[in-house]
C-alpha cells in the first residue's frame, strides 16, 4: 500500500494531468494565491478537479472494481487480500482500495475548492464567471456524494486547508454533508448551461439529475419528503429532455461502444477516456479486470466475474443480456462458449459468462489487455433518471411511475447491433421481452435498476440506501451466502487507519 504522510497538506495544492475531453494543462502544482486572474484560470482548476476522477485510483480501477465486488452482481476470481476484503465484506482500514480512492477523491475536492476560492480574485461579470464556478461546485458535490455513501460521516472541507489545521479536522455528520451536496448542486443547476460540447463537462441537466439521485438516496426507505423532491427533480429533467438534448439511445449497445457513444443523447455526465496512458495512472483498466483470461482478443485478467445466477437472472430475449455478458471467446485458436473458458489453462479463468459492457467495443487503447481505452463511462444517464422518477413515483403514488419504467423496458425490446460475445457483429431483432408492466412496485424498480445498470457500479449504492444487505447476501442471493456480512457495520467503509493515526478526530 502506498504511504501518504500528509493527506490534508496535499489538499493545499492541485495536480493537473489527464486524458479526457477536458482541457489539459500540464502546469504542475497550483495554489489559489497568485494564480487566478482570469476565468480561464478558474477553468484550469475545474478541469484539474474532474481529471482526478479518471485516475486508476477512482474510476480507472480501484473504486469502480471495489463497488462491483461489494455488490451482489460480481464475484472475485482472485486471491489478492485487498480484493477479497471487498468481495467478502471484511474490509479493513489498511486496504489500499479504501485508502487510494479516499486520497484521490480529496485531491479532486481540493482542486474544486481552489477553483472556488481562487474565483474571488477574478474580476468578471457573474454571467461569465459563475457558469465556470458552477462546474467546481458540481465537481465537489460529485466527489462528496461518493464519499458520504461510502463512509458516512467524513471530514467536509469547503475551502483550502492551511498549516496545522490539517491535523485537527473533525468528522462532519452525514446529514450535514448531504445538505452541503444539495447546496452545491443547486448552485450548479442555477448557473450551468442547458447543453455542453462534451458530456464530460457538467451541465444543468447533470446537476438536476444528481440532485434527484441525492434526494432518492437521502430518502432511504421511508422519507416521503425526499421521495417527492427526487420525483420532482427527475421529472423536471424528463419534461425538458429536448431542451437538454437528452433521450434514451435506441440501441442499448451504443452506450458501451467507445466509437459511437459521443453521438448518443443518453449520457448526462460521463468520465471520458481517450486512449492515452497519461501520467499519474490517469487511465482505465476495467476492461482487463472484467475480461476473459486467454481470450485472443487481447485477453483479460479474469478478476471480476458474475456468477451463473446473475446471468440467469436476465430473461432470454432481453437485449440487455446480450449486451452485458460475454458468452464466447477465442481461446487457443478455437471459438468456444463460456462452458470452455478454462481451456486457456489460466487458473483464474471461470466457465461462466463474463462482463461484456467494457471489453467488446473499447475503441482505441494505448496498452495491452485493453488498458487505457477510449471509453466514456456514464456516471448518470437518462435511463437512470427515468428509473429515479419511477422509484420515487411509486413511493408518492404517482401514476407516471409505470410509464417511466416501461419506457426503459421498451428500449430493451428494441434489439440492436452487437455480437454474441465473440467477434462477429450481428443484428439482434426486436423482442417481446421484457414486457410492459401494468402496475409497478418498489421491488420492480430496484430489479429494473439491477438489470439496466448492471456492472455500472450502481448496485452497491442501491443495496446500501435500501438496506438490502441481509436479503441479497443471504443463501438465496445471486452469489450465495456471504458469512462475513454484518449489517450493523458493513454498510459503511472504514476510514483509513493511517488517517485516524494522524488525527484521532476521524474515529467513527
Amino acid at each position: 500500500m502506498k504511504t501518504y504522510k500528509y493527506l490534508f497538506l496535499l489538499l493545499l495544492s492541485i495536480s493537473i494531468v489527464g486524458c479526457s475531453d477536458l482541457e489539459e494543462h500540464p502546469v504542475g502544482i497550483l495554489s489559489p494565491e497568485g494564480f487566478f486572474s482570469t476565468v480561464d484560470d478558474i477553468q484550469i482548476a475545474v478541469d484539474a478537479s474532474l481529471t482526478h476522477a479518471i485516475n486508476e485510483e477512482i474510476w480507472g480501477r480501484k473504486l469502480s472494481i471495489a463497488l462491483m465486488l461489494r455488490s451482489d452482481m460480481v464475484n472475485l476470481q482472485s486471491t489478492q487480500t485487498r480484493r477479497v476484503e471487498m468481495d467478502t465484506h471484511s474490509i479493513t482500514g489498511d486496504n489500499e482500495m479504501v485508502y487510494d480512492p479516499w486520497i484521490r477523491i480529496y485531491l479532486g475536492i481540493a482542486a474544486a475548492n481552489n477553483a472556488i476560492a481562487g474565483a474571488d480574485d477574478v474580476t468578471a461579470d457573474e454571467t461569465i464567471k459563475n457558469p465556470v464556478i458552477a462546474q467546481a461546485y458540481f465537481a465537489r458535490a460529485f466527489y462528496y456524494f461518493h464519499l458520504v455513501r461510502l463512509f458516512g460521516d467524513i471530514p467536509y472541507l469547503d475551502a483550502p486547508v492551511e498549516g496545522d489545521a490539517a491535523y485537527s479536522i473533525n468528522l462532519t455528520p452525514e446529514s450535514e454533508v448531504y445538505d452541503n451536496i444539495i447546496s452545491d448542486l443547486e448552485f450548479a443547476k442555477t448557473w450551468l448551461p442547458n447543453t455542453v460540447a462534451s458530456r464530460a463537462i457538467p451541465s444543468k441537466a447533470a446537476a438536476s439529475s444528481y440532485l434527484a439521485l441525492v434526494y432518492l438516496t437521502r430518502a432511504g426507505t421511508s422519507d416521503n419528503t425526499y421521495f417527492q423532491k427526487a420525483f420532482d427533480e427527475a421529472k423536471e429533467v424528463i419534461d425538458n429532455k429536448e431542451t437538454y438534448e437528452l433521450d434514451l439511445d435506441p440501441d442499448f449497445q451504443t452506450l458501451f461502444n467507445a466509437d459511437k457513444i459521443d453521438a448518443s443523447l443518453e449520457p448526462i455526465f460521463a468520465l471520458d477516456y481517450n486512449a492515452v496512458e497519461a501520467d499519474d495512472n490517469s487511465y482505465d483498466q476495467i476492461c482487463p479486470m472484467t475480461g476473459v483470461s486467454g481470450d485472443e482478443d487481447d485477453g483479460g485478467w479474469s478478476v471480476a466475474v458474475p456468477t451463473m445466477a446473475v446471468y440467469e437472472s436476465f430473461e432470454a430475449g432481453d437485449y440487455r443480456r446480450d449486451v452485458s455478458f460475454q458468452t464466447e471467446a477465442t481461446i487457443k485458436g478455437a471459438l468456444v462458449d463460456y462452458t470452455n473458458f478454462t481451456i486457456s489453462g489460466n487458473g483464474s479463468a471461470a466457465n461462466q459468462p463474463y462482463i461484456a459492457k467494457y471489453t467488446r467495443y473499447p475503441g482505441q487503447y494505448a496498452r495491452g489487455n485493453k488498458r487505457a481505452t477510449s471509453h466514456n463511462y456514464s456516471m448518470i444517464r437518462y435511463a437512470e433518471v427515468l428509473l429515479i422518477a419511477a422509484e420515487a413515483g411509486v413511493e408518492i403514488g404517482s401514476p407516471l411511475a409505470v410509464d417511466y419504467i416501461n419506457e426503459v423496458r421498451g428500449r430493451a425490446r428494441n434489439g440492436g447491433q452487437s455480437t454474441s460475445g465473440g467477434y462477429t457483429e450481428q443484428a439482434f431483432p426486436s423482442s417481446t421481452i421484457p414486457a410492459d408492466l401494468t402496475s409497478v412496485t418498489v421491488a420492480d424498480v430496484l430489479e429494473e435498476r439491477r438489470l439496466e445498470l448492471a456492472f455500472e457500479c450502481k448496485r452497491w449504492y442501491d443495496i446500501k440506501r435500501r438496506q438490502l444487505g441481509d436479503q441479497v447476501f443471504g443463501a438465496s442471493g445471486y452469489e450465495g451466502a456471504k458469512p462475513d456480512w454484518n449489517s450493523a457495520v458493513d454498510y459503511d467503509t472504514p476510514i483509513p487507519n493511517d488517517e485516524i493515526d494522524r488525527n484521532s478526530n476521524l474515529t467513527n
